[in-house]
């Protein structure tokens, strides 16, 4: 419809352009008829991409485009957090990212490289500001940053969302010397917090909600958040509790510092992606499972290979032993085998990056398994 209407708009003027003698054509008239001849060599429609930021919908990815981009380059773009230990932290001493998220990225590059696949993974480090506009871009093939799931998110920035891989909500922490106990005892005084975080917003709505009175100073990122706070410029830090959990453990006196009670939020963390592309999500998607599914089933990176001889259906289909899973994602039948050997399964990235084996030993809680009293759940492979 659209095409023809384009025809009819350039047939008509091609007709008000020949009878005005426009670019000198001549005209030839017979009583009150006009002769028109109109050449239409070509139609060309032009897609206007959608303006970039916070504010802008993504370009929607064609379907299959993104895995096809990622093995022509060679590697997983990841957009991640670079000042986050435990999740997204560059190590400036060795140059090399580690945390929760950054595993997650290494478990999708395994999945569609294969043997050795985790290794390529080029993880791009981004602010709580400029993460969106950088996946809306195209700059980054997946964004797992510590970031909320929200409708405004999931619709009108263009973006799809994954499994929820952390569950979290809002704190804030105070000095311990302070006697501050609940947030009511913030009554004017000041809160530092991150810009362009739900968190900011969520501040706002708590405290209004409580009718108590703070001066909200925000900061670009973590390290210039955690540094005013530390620094005496406020009263009360807030973000996720996994954060300031993950922040205290890292200073020189983390008993110097407690984390109110409160919980101001809800905060399902997760990968996300561009819309539109429906086999990458599906990779996003089966790649979190596989390792979720696969501390379920207690298969580690340890005993995989042992795993390999399993008489049980199910552990054969998830290694790819069984039926074919991984063709339909446009990923080789044991994607999942690779997910589990290079990076291992879902409570080892845990336990390795935020649980008893960190400074940080985060219990697992609504982190933990269905099977364990938790929420993390994985749908079946079959």
């Amino acid at each position: 419809m659209r095409s023809r209407l384009i025809l009819l708009f350039v047939l008509v003027m091609g007709a008000v352009l020949v009878a005005c003698g426009s670019n000198g054509t001549e005209t030839q008239a017979t009583g009150d008829t006009v002769e028109v001849t109109v050449e239409v060599t070509r139609i060309v429609e032009v897609e206007v991409p959608a303006a970039g930021g916070e504010t802008g919908a993504a370009m929607p990815a064609g379907d299959g485009v993104t895995v096809a981009a990622v093995r022509d380059a060679g590697v997983l773009k990841c957009g991640g957090n670079a000042n986050l230990v435990g999740f997204g932290f560059l190590d400036p001493a060795t140059n090399e990212y580690s945390g929760f998220d950054v595993d997650l990225c290494k478990a999708i590059a395994a999945a569609v490289f294969g043997e050795g696949g985790a290794d390529q993974v080029e993880v791009r480090g981004t602010t709580g500001t400029d993460r969106f506009p950088v996946l809306q871009a195209g700059e980054v093939d997946v964004l797992i940053r510590n970031t909320t799931w929200t409708i405004s998110r999931d619709t009108s920035l263009g973006f799809d969302f994954g499994p929820t891989t952390f569950y979290d909500g809002q704190g804030m922490m105070v000095r311990t010397e302070s006697g501050i106990e609940t947030l009511e005892d913030l009554e004017g005084g000041a809160v530092c917090v991150q810009a362009g975080t739900t968190t900011e917003k969520n501040l706002a709505d708590v405290f209004r909600g409580l009718d108590v009175s703070i001066e909200t100073l925000t900061y670009p990122d973590n390290p210039t958040t955690t540094a005013a706070y530390q620094d005496g410029v406020c009263d009360g830090f807030t973000t996720d509790k996994s954060g300031l959990i993950a922040t205290r453990s890292t200073f020189d006196d983390p008993e110097a510092h407690v984390i109110l009670d409160a919980t101001m939020s809800k905060e399902p963390l997760g990968p996300l992606w561009r819309h539109g592309d429906n086999n990458w999500g599906d990779i996003v998607t089966w790649s979190t499972y596989c390792t979720m599914q696969a501390e379920e089933l207690g298969i580690t990176s340890e005993n995989v290979d042992d795993m390999l001889g399993s008489d049980d259906p199910v552990v054969q289909g998830l290694l790819g032993q069984g039926d074919d899973l991984g063709q339909a994602l446009n990923l080789s039948a044991d994607f999942c085998y690779q997910i589990i050997k290079q990076v291992g399964n879902f409570g080892e990235i845990y336990d390795r990056n935020l649980g008893s084996q960190t400074n940080i030993n985060l219990a697992r809680g609504v982190n933990d398994l269905w099977t364990n009293g938790g929420l993390i759940y994985a749908p079946p492979f079959r």
